[in-house]
């Protein structure tokens, strides 16, 4: 494990998760991945509009979901994000201050999925393909 994952994944969080969902684990994995591409671009979309209204429940569904899978940074990221553009809501401004961090979400969501897929590529390789209406369980 490398300084970049060690800073990225709290792997306790991860093995704990990974261990109370079982088979379900790497089907929330993808749910994580589609639902964090669209919070990571409704964020920015919301920053292009100088909407911070809009920011806060992309970013607070973004903060639950990492912190589940141990994206701890990026938890910490989306939390500040959420907290501030709630702030701004309140007091009637515009989310500027949160340009930089905004920025450098989508590459360190990226860094954070691929360190977890990583992480569960054995899962991965033994999943078994579903159809649709199959039943979990």
């Amino acid at each position: 494990m490398g300084p970049v994952e060690s800073e990225l994944i709290d792997w306790k969080v991860w093995a704990d998760t990974r261990s109370a969902l079982g088979p379900h684990f790497v089907r929330i994995l993808g749910y994580f991945r589609e639902d964090g591409y669209q919070s990571v671009d409704k964020i920015e979309e919301a920053m292009r509009a100088n909407d911070p209204a809009a920011m806060v429940l992309a970013a607070h569904k973004l903060k639950g979901e990492a912190l589940q899978l141990g994206g701890m940074k990026l938890s910490i990221a989306a939390e500040t994000i959420e907290m501030t553009a709630r702030a701004c809501v309140e007091h009637h401004e515009t989310p500027e201050e949160l340009i930089e961090l905004v920025v450098a979400l989508r590459p360190m969501f990226e860094d954070t999925l691929a360190i977890l897929d990583r992480g569960t590529s054995p899962l991965v390789q033994q999943r078994q393909p579903t159809g649709f209406g199959r039943r979990f369980g």
